[in-house]
């Protein structure tokens, strides 16, 4: 087996051209998107630091130390801060995309290089560094063999968040080459997070991206000890592509070809709603034709053309998305989202408590709603939208959205990615002057010290 051992690895590669990222290396664009997921993942942390789950992550932690778990007074140690707020971030389904992937970065990097700067290296210059090269490394992975993580039945998220993170602290604590790879070797062992979730609304996708970026500073740490892992943790017969995705030929140069030269991290995607990322322009058609004064009681039919990597997650079984068992199962469930925004008019953080999943008028639009698979959907290079409703009076209506809202076609402003943040904020129950006081924060956490102590309790 060593004889097939290749000289250089994908790893190697890549951790080479991660060592040369210093201050001043990034494009203004990629610091700006850097700068828009510190505050879109400031915001999520808020707004679910009173959730069940969250506190139910922090009351699992025993690991008390130094960092800062948004919005709550008891500190803990690196990994357990990064966990929290990872958990917290990605909890309400409401944090960035990677429309290649689909992989949700920001729930998983800032988490851990935030964390792993509070405690070991405090320099925000370093962890702008930390931030953009482990988003840009987890975006990248997502496009060496697309769709196959997900058809395997994994979360491309925990899978490769875990490598993205441990290039993220490795790079935000200075690691030398070698090290950064160890550090993707180690983190290759840690990378798991199947997507049974599904089946009930389970809470384990919320963990994954926590998970993901307390293992990445672990890896980092042990790493910069001195433990040694797989060079070959890409491309090996036995590597994450093998394992997660069930081949290892994939296109490699889409990781490390023009990594530093070209940055994807710049094409990232805001979520408009809090829900799954693939059924957010559905919403968007839904709510068109409601604006058209169209009445839920008057469509007799709703079908929708949909991308068959999609089908498992968000369409199937038709009945259980048609009405949902609970309120995170919801956030997966094309017809009830789509019927919530008709009805509703948008679909918002109020639209998973029990109540809102059992309105009538709503479950009684989902229930028409199919599906058709279109052969020829973009997904996932591209998420699109299609509504076509039958009336009452036999007329048809129908409407498309060709793209992600929020997404490279059209981004959302920083001052759209400032709102969301204000109301994500009041949402979990800080104040306008508590909100107010973070976003000044934010906008010099980079340049001077890290500091998050004024974003505890």
């Amino acid at each position: 087996m060593a004889s097939r051992l290749p000289k250089v690895s994908v790893a190697e590669t890549l951790a080479e051209k991660i060592v040369t990222l210093g201050p001043g290396a990034l494009p203004a664009a990629t610091m700006r998107k850097c700068d828009d997921l510190l505050i879109d993942v400031v915001g999520l942390c808020v707004t679910a630091r009173n959730r069940d789950y969250v506190e139910s992550a922090l009351a699992g932690c025993d690991d008390d130390g130094p960092c800062t778990a948004i919005g709550h007074k008891r500190t803990l140690n690196a990994a357990g801060a990064a966990f929290v707020n990872g958990t917290a971030a990605h909890g309400e389904d409401f944090d960035d995309t990677f429309e290649g992937g689909p992989v949700h970065a920001g729930a998983v990097i800032v988490p851990a290089v935030l964390a792993a700067c509070e405690r070991h290296n405090p320099d925000g210059r370093m962890a702008l560094i930390g931030i953009a090269a482990g988003t840009e490394v987890l975006c990248r992975l997502s496009l060496v063999v697309p769709k196959a993580v997900h058809k395997a039945g994994f979360h491309p998220t925990a899978i490769f968040g875990a490598m993205g993170a441990a290039a993220g602290v490795g790079a935000a604590l200075g690691l030398n080459a070698r090290q950064i790879v160890d550090a993707l070797g180690i983190a290759g062992s840690m990378a798991g997070g199947i997507i049974e979730y599904l089946a009930e609304g389970a809470w384990t996708k919320r963990l994954h991206a926590g998970w993901a970026a307390q293992s990445g500073i672990r890896a980092a740490l042990l790493a910069r000890g001195g433990f040694v892992g797989p060079r070959t943790v890409f491309e090996g017969v036995h590597g994450l592509f093998h394992g997660f995705a069930h081949t290892t030929n994939g296109d490699y140069d889409a990781l490390t070809g023009d990594f530093g030269t070209r940055w994807v991290t710049d094409t990232l995607a805001f979520k408009p709603y809090p829900c799954g990322t693939m059924a957010q322009p559905y919403i968007d058609c839904a709510r068109r034709l409601a604006a058209r004064g169209i009445q839920p009681e008057d469509v007799t039919e709703i079908v929708c053309e949909v991308a068959e990597g999609t089908v498992h997650r968000l369409w199937e079984p038709l009945a259980d998305k048609q009405r949902p068992p609970n309120g995170y199962a919801a956030k997966f469930a094309v017809p009830y989202l789509l019927a919530t925004g008709f009805v509703h008019g948008g679909v918002g953080l109020g639209a998973f408590t029990e109540d809102a999943i059992g309105d009538p008028r709503v479950l009684a639009l989902a229930a028409k709603v199919k599906f058709v698979i279109d052969p020829d959907n973009p997904y996932p290079s591209n998420y699109t939208g299609h509504i076509r409703a039958t009336l009452a009076d036999g007329s048809v209506v129908e409407d498309r959205q060709p793209h992600l809202r929020g997404g490279a076609q059209e981004p959302l402003t920083r001052q759209d990615v400032i709102d969301k943040f204000l109301l994500n904020a009041e949402h979990g129950g800080w104040s306008a002057a508590q909100g107010d006081a973070t976003l000044k924060l934010m906008a010099r956490l980079f340049d001077g010290r890290i500091d998050l102590s004024s974003l505890r309790g």
